[in-house]
């Protein structure tokens, strides 16, 4: 059964909200203001975003993110005369940023997408073994998860600083408000404990981690103070809540799913596919363990169950490739080329390790192709439609073979698929995907972790349960379903 939002939710306080959603490929800054007690959306500001190679290593460009995002909420000062009642913070997990004890940036973060995890990774499970920190921790074993990185700083002799703060909240304590790491971007760390919302200790001392330089852990939905500093002095911002919603941005957008009931799955798809369920419980038997799947933070003390999938990741990188060449496709072009193609000879492996590095993305597809005793594809601009083809059969088998498992773990039967982000746009996909799993496939919000940024931060300021209940879950559903016909 699809919830939907009573006709009588209404804000006890009508002034505009603000959710901030950090991308790896653009940033964007949203406004959600009340118009004769009905909200509009609208994007005020979106801004290009990507890691660069500085000094042998690939970083964030921390500088050109927080000019980006301010200029961006000095926007909305102008727009919301009303006034900001508060601002959110949701964006890509396991990035982080070290600071001094003023609170200063000591550099660029590190994108998670560095090689230097290839080894950290060793090192770590030299310490702790990956059996034992599936058992500690529940969570699939990736090497961009929060702890190989912490430990590559420390192979390479960086600075340790005062604290470290995965980006989302990084911001939030930037423009005022508490140093914390919340739930459900603290459990992407592989440093929380499966069963407790709780730093790990064992791990910290097994890899020789500071437990003092981790913020504290909080539940998504919790206020974290005022806006203070430059953006205070604006009028709009006068008093404005500084609010962590899921600040996980896979987790807020779950959050912007108006769904309930144990028959449905989704997919957050994007340069990622999130492909899962929630749970009240986590899982972490044997099998679950053999297929890595992971048990991450979700509102309203809910389990995100899911399995990283790589994604668009394998078409954005084509298209980097072609545009290099200096023959760009446009995306709505190429898959509606792609269409057209019959189904492929073969189909990809697409979570091989190759895959998930950047540059050369035809050449690896066709390599990887080589390996199976297969012809190579056409790589070049002329060839993407077939090589386009080959990802979208290859994902949706993916996806289908990964739902089974899910289905399997959880005990649940699934008859809906919610597809959310940037590629539910995908009718192609949308199709593919629903032919190769035999599941109702709904197309959820393309910025629905603007939604769900939205619904927590009004199931917080509205005090509607403890942020850990299913009373304050099904608070989130309600304003969730309110929104999504905002947008």
């Amino acid at each position: 059964m699809r919830r939907t939002a009573p006709k009588t939710l209404r804000p006890s306080d009508t002034r505009a909200l603000v959710a901030v959603d950090l991308g790896a490929g653009s940033c964007r800054v949203s406004l959600l203001r009340w118009v004769e007690n009905k909200p509009q959306i609208s994007l005020v500001h979106r801004f290009a975003n990507a890691p660069r190679e500085v000094d042998g290593g690939l970083h964030w460009d921390l500088k050109m993110i927080t000019e980006g995002l301010e200029t961006g909420l000095r926007k909305v000062a102008e727009i919301a005369t009303e006034g900001v009642r508060s601002i959110a913070v949701d964006g890509w997990a396991v990035d982080y940023v070290r600071i001094d004890t003023a609170g200063n940036p000591l550099g660029d973060p590190f994108c998670y997408r560095d090689e230097r995890t290839i080894k950290s990774e060793k090192s770590v499970h030299r310490r702790c073994s990956p059996d034992q920190m599936r058992e500690l921790t529940g969570i699939q074993l990736i090497r961009i998860n929060t702890l190989y990185q912490l430990h590559a700083d420390q192979l390479a002799g960086l600075p340790e600083g005062d604290q470290w703060m995965n980006l989302p909240e990084y911001f939030l304590a930037r423009w005022g408000g508490s140093r914390v790491a919340e739930l459900t971007n603290a459990t992407h760390t592989q440093m929380v404990e499966l069963y407790r919302p709780q730093w790990c200790h064992e791990i910290f001392t097994a890899v020789g981690l500071d437990l003092a330089s981790a913020p504290k852990i909080v539940p998504p939905g919790t206020d974290l103070g005022v806006v203070r500093g430059p953006l205070a002095e604006l009028p709009a911002f006068k008093g404005t809540r500084l609010i962590a919603p899921g600040c996980h941005d896979t987790a807020s957008a779950i959050a912007g799913i108006p769904a309930s009931g144990r028959d449905w799955a989704y997919i957050s798809s994007g340069t990622w596919s999130l492909v899962g369920t929630l749970l009240e419980q986590p899982r972490n038997s044997d099998a679950v363990k053999a297929d890595n799947f992971t048990n991450l933070g979700a509102v309203g003390s809910r389990i995100c169950f899911h399995k990283n999938v790589n994604g668009m990741w394998l078409i954005e990188q084509s298209l980097a490739h072609w545009a290099a060449e200096g023959k760009p496709w446009n995306i709505a072009d190429l898959v509606k080329a792609a269409e057209q193609i019959g189904k492929p000879d073969a189909l990809l492996d697409v979570d091989d390790e190759d895959l998930l590095l950047p540059e050369r993305m035809p050449e690896r597809i066709n390599a990887q192709r080589a390996k199976k005793g297969l012809p190579a594809l056409d790589p070049t601009s002329a060839g993407a439609p077939v090589m386009a083809n080959l990802i979208f059969y290859s994902l949706a088998a993916r996806y289908a073979k990964v739902l089974d498992r899910i289905s399997l773990h959880s005990g649940k039967k699934f008859k809906r698929l919610y597809i959310v982000g940037g590629a539910s746009q995908n009718e192609f996909l949308n199709r593919l995907t629903a032919e190769a799993t035999g599941l109702e496939v709904h197309r959820g919000a393309v910025e629905s972790s603007t939604v769900g940024n939205f619904a927590v931060q009004m199931a917080c300021l509205e005090g509607m349960g403890d942020k850990i209940t299913g009373v304050f879950a099904e608070s989130v559903v309600d304003w969730a379903g309110l929104f999504c016909k905002a947008v």
